[in-house]
């Protein structure tokens, strides 16, 4: 693939640059794949890895066939088309789906047992143990996800978890995929003031902080920009992504600027994020149990400021 003759490639509403010198392809690792020495060098040079086809692609489409079937049955994928192709209602718009994680086997395993879990056991050296909630995005036509870290929504126990991205079906750029700022996760000191954030904390002495807190609201989004261009030429480095297929995994850490490119069709793009780190450390309270209490009331930490 080249860069050469890209579509018109833009996220968060704003065209990108896809000169050769601000923007790129990610690398692909799959040549490492079962040299575990070899990937933690990469994963630390790159602060990524992309694997193309890691997963059986037969068994990620079965989970796309049942994530389609539930939207359509939700009324949120278009009556004329086949629910597998995943063309949004217009009507229903969509975008944070979690709930077609619930009673779904199929995605439980393909995430939570045999070569996923077993390729962060093997990449972190030691027993695992990942949250037990999960991600599930329904991203219908429009904006993407603005650039971000993943750390200030998760960093009240280890910072040394991975985020694990995986399409359920094939991503062209128009679909729009994920990107990553090349070489970000080197940036902390820079960034320190926005990753010793928690989008979840809150001061109990801000009578308005308080009430947003009551309201399941943050006072801090937890976005880095609004604006991948001049984030880039802030912090340097080039936006890096790829067209995705259906058995790909992205995984990263959790001080990597990523963003998602738009959705310049009329189809929904399917994904999950799932988080694995070493047992032996700290988790994220808010992201483990039956039912887990994330963003919600539960979740929130007040402190006098």
């Amino acid at each position: 693939m080249s860069i050469a003759s890209l579509p018109p490639i833009f996220s968060y509403g704003h065209q990108l640059d896809t000169d050769p010198s601000v923007f790129g392809l990610l690398r692909d690792s799959s040549a490492l794949a079962g040299d575990f020495d070899a990937l933690r060098i990469r994963l630390q040079e790159d602060g990524y890895l992309y694997l193309p086809g890691y997963l059986d692609r037969g068994d990620v489409l079965e989970v796309r066939e049942i994530l389609t079937d539930r939207l359509a049955e939700q009324g949120l994928l278009h009556p004329d088309f086949p629910p597998f192709e995943g063309v949004s209602n217009p009507e229903k718009p969509t975008a944070f789906k979690p709930d077609l994680a619930e009673k779904n086997e199929k995605l439980q395993r393909l995430l939570y047992d045999g070569r996923l879990t077993q390729f962060y056991a093997q990449l972190f050296g030691e027993e695992i143990r990942h949250y037990d909630y999960t991600w599930v995005r329904a991203i219908g036509p429009g904006k993407g996800t603005n650039p971000h870290c993943d750390l200030v929504y998760m960093g009240r126990g280890t910072d040394q978890h991975m985020t694990c991205w995986i399409p359920y079906g094939d991503v062209s750029f128009d679909l729009g995929g994920l990107m990553l700022l090349e070489d970000s996760h080197k940036k902390s000191d820079r960034l320190r003031n926005y990753l010793e954030r928690d989008v979840d904390a809150y001061c109990e002495n801000r009578p308005d902080q308080v009430e947003k807190a009551n309201r399941e609201k943050w006072v801090f989004s937890g976005s880095l920009s609004k604006n991948p261009p001049v984030l880039r030429n802030s912090l340097g480095g080039r936006w890096l992504t790829t067209e995705y297929r259906a058995g790909d995994i992205l995984t990263f850490g959790m001080q990597l600027v990523h963003a998602s490119l738009d959705n310049r069709t009329d189809r929904i793009r399917l994904s999950t994020d799932s988080r694995y780190q070493r047992a032996s450390e700290a988790i994220d309270e808010r992201w483990i149990g039956v039912n887990p209490p994330g963003h919600t009331t539960a979740g929130k930490r007040g402190r006098i400021c």
